[in-house]
């Protein structure tokens, strides 16, 4: 059973997510909370995915955020916002959070995404990433060495790659690519060693920035 707790300072969000995600066989929305009691409830409830509204009153998501990641057992985060080229994602997923979900996603897509979360999987469409960097041309070029790095991954660690910024958790892309999770999880370790980054949210970035997803779709062949 996965244990979620959605986090939103409109109790009319909170109150539909748990609808709809408590009628999943295999999910469970163990408490629904405002930003102000977010970390006290993850405490005592222990939940495997938070979802987090990123943009709340009393406190906001990303401070909520960055006090989950310092638990010594934090759960899986994801932001919840409500549009895709929202200026805080950016700072959320480099802090840590493992993808965001649109407030309008559609209901029967919201049971999955929180299985793709508890999974080790990233949640953010290549429609929602692409919107993210537009909005942020500052931050969307990488340097040479960052270039460098995802120049220097194998044609294997290339194509798991592609599959970890579809979302895909560690099984997922084993099936796909006919490894076993185990090997897939020895190629993301060794992606994000060669990337220097901590997470697969941010390798994802990195491979966005660098042009690699707009390649692997001009080049659909290589996700077989």
């Amino acid at each position: 059973m996965i244990r979620v707790v959605v986090v939103d300072d409109e109790a009319l969000v909170r109150s539909g997510f748990r609808l709809i995600l408590n009628t999943a066989d295999d999910i469970d929305v163990v408490a629904t909370t405002t930003g102000a009691e977010a970390v006290d409830t993850v405490r005592r409830e222990g939940p495997d995915v938070v979802l987090l509204d990123i943009r709340m009153p009393d406190v906001d998501g990303l401070t909520v955020l960055r006090r989950l990641r310092a638990l010594p057992q934090p759960p899986v985060v994801a932001m919840l916002t409500t549009f895709d080229a929202d200026e805080y994602i950016l700072t959320a997923l480099r802090s840590g959070a493992a993808g965001f979900l649109l407030k309008d996603t559609e209901p029967e897509q919201l049971a999955q995404l929180v299985r793709t979360l508890a999974a080790g999987g990233v949640v953010m469409s290549p429609k929602a990433s692409r919107a993210v960097w537009q909005s942020h041309p500052g931050a969307a070029g990488v340097d040479d060495e960052q270039a460098a790095r995802v120049g220097r991954l194998s044609e294997r660690e290339k194509e798991v790659l592609l599959l970890v910024a579809e979302g895909l958790s560690n099984g997922e892309i084993g099936g796909r690519i006919h490894l076993s999770a185990g090997t897939v999880k020895d190629h993301v370790s060794a992606i994000l060693t060669k990337l220097r980054v901590g997470s697969r949210v941010q390798a994802a970035l990195l491979a966005q920035r660098a042009g690699l997803l707009d390649a692997g779709r001009r080049h659909p062949e290589s996700g077989r």
